[in-house]
């Protein structure tokens, strides 16, 4: 273990570069970020009620045939087509009413005569149609029909939706309302599923304060909560492990504490080269592996890729917009692999810039940006929000994703072509406000 190299800005321990010139690129780092997580396969049972956005275990087969049994698909009359024989109408006396929930008995129909019957309701034996409403005059104690039926007319057969032993929900899907709806069709009260992924988020620094009123050089804590937001929604679990000092000896006690605690450590702040940075300093001396250190990115250039034990690690920059860049690109990533998702990626949108700037080359760009109108194939064109500070997030409040400008690219001209990722769910305006 080399101490000393965990604090040149040149190297961080992994025995690898890190100066502007071997900084990974934006893919190279959401490769890396993923390959240092893998899908937790711990299982828990939980209510079907509770499983949305939850990923199944097992494969899940249908205890019993759907519909349970012969039942009507509409309000009518059952009744046997034998029994209609001739040019119609046919009048025919009616012998019973059965409803939905009741519970058919050997004379609510016999030969000759008609049922009526509610949508839902159980066929009785014998009949083999039921004829709409529509097609009936009801007399009361008698039926007149004017269309004659065919055999199965608007009745569902047992079995005839779900068979008995049906796949009813595959492994590793990822639980949407309406399988809800059809485990609960199916009478399955619970169901077995990959545990959410725990996420450890904390931030560092001695100014950050959570609930009180400002003092003079300190600031509200803008990231954890943001953090810990943003992991929940991504379906995991989020532990707030509050605040470390800027303390070498304490970050370590704090690594060291949480090792093997968590599927994610997650933080923001000092990753970057400062001499009150010690996020990689502290690592290596708990015992953890610095994989990679800087991303041409911006914003966001000094996050962090680690591994603590079985534990991945992951360090944000500390300014806000920095972090949420880098959850986006990095994080959200590893979740959904730790979650089970076959996907991963997020793909962008084909964008075109309705703005002219000029920028440095050399860091693939996230700029906060409005949809400002489409073009005739329906592409977003954008306007970007904000003065280009990170360490606010007033404009990515204001705007509905981010515009992506290639790292090569030294201008941005009205028309050009640009990649967009829009925020999850899209964000789009109520009103056309200003943000200057």
């Amino acid at each position: 273990m080399n101490v000393d190299s965990a604090i040149d800005p040149s190297c961080c321990g992994c025995g690898h570069s890190h100066r502007s010139r071997d900084m990974l690129s934006v893919a190279q780092a959401a490769d890396l970020a993923r390959s240092l997580v893998a899908p937790v396969l711990d299982t828990e049972a939980v209510a079907i009620a509770d499983a949305c956005g939850r990923v199944a275990a097992y494969d899940v087969h249908a205890p019993r045939p759907m519909p349970f049994f012969d039942q009507s698909a509409m309000d009518g009359f059952c009744v046997r087509i034998a029994d209609l024989a001739g040019q119609g109408p046919w009048r025919m006396p009616v012998a019973a009413t059965i409803a939905a929930g009741d519970r058919p008995s050997r004379g609510d129909w016999r030969a000759g005569t008609a049922t009526r019957i509610f949508t839902g309701a159980p066929v009785p034996a014998g009949a083999d149609a039921v004829v709409m409403n529509e097609d009936c005059d009801d007399e009361g104690g008698h039926v007149c029909l004017h269309r004659h039926p065919r055999r199965g007319d608007n009745i569902r057969r047992r079995g005839g939706d779900v068979a008995d032993g049906a796949l009813l929900v595959a492994a590793e899907t990822c639980i949407a309302p309406r399988h809800v709806g059809l485990l609960a069709a199916n009478g399955l009260v619970g169901l077995d599923v990959r545990r959410r992924p725990r996420v450890g988020v904390f931030s560092t620094g001695r100014e950050l304060i959570s609930a009180a009123a400002p003092e003079d050089g300190r600031i509200f804590d803008a990231n954890r909560p943001m953090l810990l937001g943003l992991v929940r929604s991504a379906g995991a679990a989020a532990i707030d492990l509050g605040v470390v000092d800027d303390d070498l000896p304490a970050t370590v006690r704090f690594f060291s504490d949480h090792a093997g605690d968590f599927d994610l450590l997650l933080s923001s702040g000092a990753v970057s080269a400062g001499a009150r940075d010690f996020v990689r300093t502290a690592l290596v001396e708990a015992g953890g592996r610095i994989h990679a250190w800087k991303v041409a990115v911006k914003p966001g250039k000094p996050a962090l890729f680690a591994t603590l034990g079985r534990t991945a690690c992951v360090g944000l920059p500390g300014n806000p917009l920095s972090a949420l860049v880098g959850f986006e690109l990095f994080v959200r990533a590893q979740l959904l692999r730790l979650g089970g998702a076959s996907e991963t990626t997020r793909e962008e949108v084909c964008a075109v810039a309705g703005y002219a700037a000029r920028r440095r080359t050399g860091r693939t760009e996230y700029v906060p940006a409005r949809i400002v109108s489409r073009t005739p194939a329906g592409a977003p064109v954008l306007r970007p929000l904000g003065n280009g500070s990170s360490g606010t997030l007033h404009a990515a409040c204001w705007s509905d994703g981010f515009a992506v400008i290639p790292a090569h690219r030294s201008a941005v001209a009205p028309g050009d072509r640009l990649g967009f990722l829009p925020f999850c769910p899209q964000r789009m305006h109520a009103r056309d406000g200003e943000l200057t």
